[in-house]
């Protein structure tokens, strides 16, 4: 491990949200950039709002900032501020990563890459291909996740509060993910439940398949009441932390020029967690 440094050339990466004070980015960034010894800082940033959030984005294209990871409320405004996009963050119609480059902005999404390496750490068994699975929510975290999960080949069943939004994020990804008024019949026969919602849902485990998986996008708490629910009857849990590292690395890569080193974050981010109560 070499020290890092910071100087005239330090390449600044950040991420961006509200609130922010959560987030464990900067724990999992900066630790991989004192692993390196590079020559860079990863901060956090909290717009109070969309005018604060372009203003952070006229900053970059300035050449103030190297990139940005981007977290709830600002995905949906990120994809749609961005001179270009990759087809993750197109099919998605939300973007959690912004690259500048020469007053440039380029927009992707690696919110479903984490997912599916979160499913593979604490899941290893599940199949996915040809399977239905339950997505509760329609948000930016939702959309990253529906494309990903319609990647795999499975059958994604979107229920949200609000129908009329997994309608519309049913037709934009297409390719077998569509939208249910009746949860409790989605449910049936689901593989995989995934909880994109920012509240614990009001769900009864009980209605789940035998052998099904469950998965939480949050991390705070590590194990969120619907995670508690699912271990309790004897059910694959995977939690939200799983997915935040899986989507740091190719953050990383992509703001510091240089693929994260081989150092377990997750021990620093669950001790931060535990000094946070």
């Amino acid at each position: 491990m070499t020290q890092a440094r910071i100087t005239g050339s330090v390449r600044v990466g950040a991420v961006v949200g509200r609130p922010i004070g959560h987030s464990l980015s900067p724990v999992i960034h900066n630790a991989w950039i004192e692993a390196l010894g590079l020559d860079a800082a990863y901060v956090a940033f909290a717009p109070a709002d969309d005018d604060g959030f372009r203003a952070l984005i006229d900053a970059g294209r300035a050449g103030c900032l190297a990139g940005l990871n981007v977290t709830a409320p600002f995905k949906e405004l990120a994809y749609q501020l961005a001179d270009e996009a990759s087809p993750t963050a197109r099919a998605s119609g939300s973007a959690n990563l912004l690259v500048f480059s020469e007053g440039r902005l380029s927009a992707d999404s690696t919110d479903g890459v984490g997912l599916l390496r979160g499913l593979d750490e604490q899941a290893p068994k599940l199949e996915l291909a040809g399977r239905p699975v339950v997505l509760l929510g329609a948000g930016g975290a939702a959309r990253a996740a529906a494309a990903a999960l319609a990647g795999a080949g499975a059958e994604v069943r979107i229920v949200n509060r609000t129908h009329d939004r997994a309608v519309a994020l049913a037709e934009e990804i297409g390719g077998g993910v569509s939208a249910w008024t009746d949860r409790e019949a989605a449910l049936r026969g689901a593989t995989l439940l995934v909880n994109a919602l920012s509240a614990p849902p009001d769900l009864d485990v009980a209605t789940l398949e035998a052998g099904a998986t469950v998965m939480d996008m949050t991390y705070r708490p590590l194990t969120t009441p619907l995670l508690a629910a699912a271990r309790a009857r004897g059910l694959t849990a995977v939690d939200g932390l799983s997915m935040l590292i899986g989507q740091a690395g190719p953050s990383f890569a992509a703001i510091f020029g240089v693929p994260a080193p081989d150092l377990d974050v997750r021990p620093l981010c669950l001790r931060r967690l535990g000094e946070a109560g």
